[in-house]
């Protein structure tokens, strides 16, 4: 028989602005960065870490092909995708 389950909103709250997944996020964008260079020699990649009420990180192309290189060949979705992440389009 199961028990009765009770989400403790506060613990998870405490635990996704911890270190703990901060180090999480900076480690798969840095990998996600890491795809993306391998993908394009030669150009340059950033992961922009930042904080909102959590931790979060922007993996970012600064070259002017980049937007032709995500429509055309997907760089940075394939580079998720490698780094074993699911991509999917934002909605409001």
């Amino acid at each position: 028989m199961l028990e009765k389950f009770e989400l403790d909103s506060a613990g998870v709250r405490e635990l996704l602005k911890g270190q703990a997944v901060r180090d999480l996020v900076d480690g798969y964008a840095q990998q996600v960065a890491d795809n993306v260079k391998a993908l394009r020699e030669g150009i340059p990649v950033e992961v922009r870490k930042y904080t909102t009420d959590r931790g979060a990180a922007t993996v970012v192309v600064p070259d002017v092909r980049a937007m032709a290189w995500q429509a055309r060949d997907g760089i940075l979705t394939r580079a998720a995708a490698q780094a074993g992440l699911e991509v999917k389009a934002w909605q409001r």
